[in-house]
């Protein structure tokens, strides 16, 4: 019967009846531990000023490649609960018909998550802080969870309310009411709990820093701290698109609010570098650490300033759609950099094949174990989808952009090792070499697009089952091979990734 849950619950699964344990571990060994840091909105450029996750990259693996299906949180969030692109799990955006928690449930996605699977396999499941746009601490725990610690409106820190296992605790303003605390305290009793119980765990803890308001936990501790400015800082694409070819220099008033910003975003993440620190204190001191995977992620990125945006999401920029995925763990190489194009997708069949469990076929994702146990699986993917709509113009979206900030209308991209590609709704294309332009600054499509790249994304955009998504994911046209295969695929951390 397990094979009924998980990913996808309603699809048939692989044909072998015992799944194959994952790398490092015997049918006979216990089963790994799991702790999943889910960040809100943080971008690459935050992770240089977080010790706790800069000590992760040393000790784990980071992989330097690794992609949201949409820079935006709820359609993000449910690609990593249930494997799927948001054109199967219908979750495109935030709200109304086609995005948030009443459409997540509405498909049947809250039974195709990996929760269901690993609590139906003797796992103890916990989920605390933020799940899906939408959630109201008074609707009910979804299956698949034995502790469940989620708010609503948790983005200013204080003042809100908790689902605690059925029961809504209401929290105020004095200091110790301040959320990312408060779900650290939360994740440490679990361990502590779940540690001497005997079973296997999985804990995620979904924080809202650094999402806006970007209530500091460490006020004025980066009051000094200077906007790392890119190239593309107050920069548009040559060709822009319409959407975003008008807009004028950032003004002296918006960079220094973008400043301002980066700088509280930084407080804020101060206060969840603690809790990782936290975290991984009590999985030593509980001894389970060396059987545990602690993995550290963010559900979008950030731009802030580049291409004249004011801060937001949502574009198909690298500042948006890529983000920090770093990890510890039995069998993980320490201080490894892993280059494979890796998606939000390929979580949750991660989690079940490490749990020894079966995927099914119908996940469009693809498992990473290998590739987090220093493996170099040959025929890897050389291209990954990104699907958005928009523009979000809903008053109750805390994600709600206008055009400054960067919210474009709906588009497909296509995200190569040495490509963006990048078709709007209104038929407008872009293409930037991103081996000679890493900034996306340069946009070629008018001088002519690759043939493999729209046939790609066609197939992409319209895969609905795991072969059929890894095979789309293939491109054909042999000098995008080559390029996809030219950058290295595991080497020594040994720098920041670019970005």
């Amino acid at each position: 019967m397990l094979a009924a849950v998980g990913c996808t619950s309603s699809s048939p699964v692989r044909s072998s009846s015992s799944p194959t344990p994952p790398p490092g571990s015997t049918p006979s060994g216990p089963r790994p531990n799991f702790v999943f840091v889910l960040t809100d909105d943080l971008a690459w450029n935050l992770v240089s000023h977080m010790p706790h996750v800069l000590g992760l990259e040393k000790a784990g693996t980071t992989m330097s490649k690794y992609y949201v299906v949409d820079s935006l949180c709820c359609p993000s969030r449910s690609a990593i609960f249930t494997g799927e692109y948001p054109h199967d799990d219908g979750v495109f955006t935030n709200s109304g018909s086609d995005g948030g928690y009443a459409t997540f449930n509405a498909h049947g996605d809250q039974r195709k998550t990996w929760a269901v699977a690993l609590h139906a396999a003797g796992y103890r499941t916990a989920m605390m802080g933020k799940y899906l746009n939408g959630y109201q601490p008074r609707d009910p725990i979804p299956p698949g969870w034995d502790e469940w610690d989620v708010a609503g409106n948790g983005y200013p820190e204080f003042n809100y309310k908790l689902n605690e296992n059925g029961t809504v605790r209401h929290y105020g303003h004095q200091p110790q009411d301040y959320l990312v605390d408060v779900l650290s305290a939360k994740a440490g009793s679990f361990i502590d709990s779940a540690a001497g119980s005997g079973r296997p765990f999985m804990l995620e803890v979904a924080t809202f820093a650094p999402h806006a308001p970007f209530t500091p936990r460490y006020a004025s501790a980066a009051a000094q701290l200077p906007y790392p400015r890119t190239p593309a800082y107050d920069q548009l694409p040559s060709d822009a698109s319409s959407w975003l070819k008008d807009r004028p220099p950032l003004s002296a008033q918006e960079q220094a609010a973008i400043t301002k910003d980066y700088r509280k975003r930084v407080e804020a993440d101060l206060a969840v570098d603690d809790m990782i620190g936290h975290l991984e204190a009590q999985l030593q001191a509980k001894g389970v650490a060396r059987n545990t995977y602690f993995i550290f992620s963010s559900d979008n990125g950030f731009h802030m300033g580049e291409y004249r945006l004011n801060p937001g999401k949502q574009t198909a920029f690298e500042t948006d759609i890529r983000v920090p995925l770093i990890l510890t763990g039995p069998g993980v190489p320490a201080g490894r950099m892993v280059s494979q194009l890796v998606s939000n997708i390929d979580l949750c069949p991660t989690f079940e094949t490490l749990a020894g469990l079966p995927v099914p076929n119908s996940v469009d994702g693809h498992s990473l174990a290998g590739l987090w146990h220093g493996q170099d699986p040959g025929g890897w993917r050389q291209a990954i989808l990104i699907e958005h709509h928009g523009p979000d113009n809903s008053q109750a979206d805390p994600d709600r952009q206008g055009q400054q900030q960067g919210d474009p209308p709906s588009y497909e991209a296509l995200r190569t090792a040495s490509a963006l590609y990048v078709r709007y709704g209104n038929g407008q294309q872009e293409y930037y070499d991103t081996a000679t332009d890493p900034n996306e600054l340069n946009n070629i499509a008018s001088g002519g697009i690759p043939p493999d790249l729209p046939t790609a994304l066609n197939a992409m955009e319209n895969c609905h089952t795991a072969a059929a998504c890894w095979a789309a994911a293939h491109l054909t046209d042999p000098a995008q091979v080559r390029l996809a295969h030219a950058v290295p695929v595991v080497h020594r951390l040994g720098r920041k990734p670019a970005g």
